[in-house]
């Protein structure tokens, strides 16, 4: 049975890292092709999924699939690249 549980729990946190990966993938693709990120469609499209990550990750920490700490760092690490995607855009 525990074999089980660590085994939900790694999926779990694969997925989340999977989902925060295209988040970024899509924000790099808009920065590079289509939008500025003074653009209101690009806020929109960042701050509607990371509120869906964060919303999956509350329901895996609920679930007790991965601990909160996880979730936080997962969150954390996505804005920090995001972050540093924006400022090399506002360089170019």
């Amino acid at each position: 049975m525990q074999e089980a549980i660590v085994t939900h729990a790694n999926k779990a946190y694969a997925l989340l890292k999977a989902d925060a990966d295209k988040i970024l993938k899509l924000i790099q693709v808009q920065m590079d092709n289509l939008t500025m990120p003074q653009c209101p469609l690009y806020e929109e499209v960042l701050d509607t999924h990371m509120f869906g990550l964060s919303r999956e990750i509350d329901f895996a920490v609920r679930l007790e699939l991965i601990e909160e700490e996880e979730g936080k760092a997962l969150l954390d690490d996505l804005e920090k690249q995001l972050n540093l995607i924006h400022e090399k855009s506002q360089q170019s």
